[in-house]
């Protein structure tokens, strides 16, 4: 029997990309985005199986619209992927603290909102998945990202209780760590602070420096669809909680970080990328 899935975020990138994998496979997809009409183009390899919903993830109403007609149409939620997501990226000494709000609306408060929204069905059915799209940010911090870094880490702490939670009554979670892939976050979904390229800036020099090991540390070109296999992987599974990293990338940093003190992480990052100071 196909599966219904609930997904956010798919008007690009691995939201589309997921509905786009799913729906050849038989699977049932409530896909929504902001403006519905950036997805209304997936209708026909669906068919009966694809509904497209509008959905801001920061609008309680939205929220309850989009499950309630997912309810509707196919009368259960299997599983949920909380993929919407927003970047700010900045040093905190200048950060926009509305723009790192809206980023928290999004990323954090808009996951909580639709979770439990979602969650009552999969309790009644005894069974479901939650799917939580953190990011390699989400384990390990980088210069000019901590507030990205504060969202995704929220994620992960979420995504951990939760299990917890909900794993006795047949509920399964699974956080996604995906690394640096060829998707459209960056134009589309992502901001940086002017004040990141200010000449005048007294990080100025260090923003060089910055740019340069960033280009080192992230993997580029890295293929997207690695991303939606393991997602599809991961709920084909019966282990109650995953981590799930992704990516080359994901793989050696998280991997430098698991099982380390932090003096000896961040003695690491110095040596292999330098960052930070040093020991």
């Amino acid at each position: 029997m196909s599966r219904v899935w609930l997904i956010t975020g798919c008007s690009s990138g691995f939201g589309r990309m997921l509905v786009e994998e799913l729906l050849p496979r038989g699977e049932c997809v409530a896909a929504t985005a902001r403006k519905v009409s950036q997805i209304e183009g997936l209708g026909p390899a669906g068919g009966e199986r694809l509904l497209c919903a509008p959905l801001d993830v920061t609008r309680g109403a939205q929220i309850r619209s989009a499950v309630g007609l997912t309810l509707e149409k196919f009368g259960r939620i299997d599983v949920l992927v909380n993929n919407a997501g927003y970047g700010y990226f900045s040093l905190q000494e200048d950060g926009d603290i509305d723009e790192i709000r809206r980023m928290f609306e999004t990323n954090v408060f808009g996951l909580i909102r639709l979770t439990q929204a979602v969650l009552p069905a999969m309790r009644q059915a005894g069974s479901g998945v939650v799917v939580n799209l953190s990011s390699v940010a989400g384990r390990v911090a980088f210069p000019r990202s901590g507030f990205y870094n504060a969202s995704k880490f929220a994620v992960e702490a979420l995504s951990e209780a939760l299990y917890y939670e909900v794993a006795p009554l047949g509920i399964r979670t699974v956080i996604v760590e995906p690394g640096s892939f060829a998707t459209d976050f960056v134009p589309r979904s992502a901001v940086r602070e002017e004040k990141m390229n200010d000449p005048a800036s007294p990080y100025a020099r260090l923003n060089e420096g910055w740019n340069r090991k960033m280009s080192q540390v992230l993997v580029k070109g890295q293929d997207p669809a690695q991303v939606v296999e393991g997602i599809i992987t991961a709920v084909n599974s019966d282990q109650p909680f995953q981590r799930l990293p992704v990516g080359q990338d994901a793989k050696m940093l998280i991997g430098l970080r698991e099982g380390r003190p932090d003096r000896e992480f961040i003695a690491a990052m110095h040596e292999r990328f330098g960052l930070g100071a040093g020991p």
